[in-house]
């Protein structure tokens, strides 16, 4: 299980114990790392260790995601924008005023 995280690129998880982070229990937080962060290895990587599926339902339950994570993850799931928890979370913050 953790061999995953082994394969998936160091700068990923370089403030994490990579001997902690299961593969199954922490699935949200290796997803995001990969679509914010993530080369196209990265990518093929969970690609063939979760479905896609799984990796879809994880990304429409995510807080936050980066903009091009989340526009890279509606057209990859073909759902609507706002089925997506970071869509409709995102519309309810405070932006920062821009000096």
């Amino acid at each position: 299980m953790n061999n995953l995280i082994h394969n998936l690129s160091p700068h990923l998880f370089w403030d994490v114990d990579t001997n902690d982070v299961d593969a199954d229990k922490n699935k949200s937080f290796i997803i995001k790392r990969v679509l914010e962060y993530g080369f196209l290895e990265d990518w093929q990587l969970i690609n063939k260790f979760y479905n896609r599926d799984q990796i879809i339902e994880t990304a429409i339950g995510l807080r936050e995601l980066e903009p091009k994570a989340f526009a890279f993850m509606v057209h990859f799931s073909g759902k609507p924008k706002d089925q997506f928890r970071c869509y409709t979370t995102t519309q309810s913050k405070v932006k920062h005023w821009n000096f």
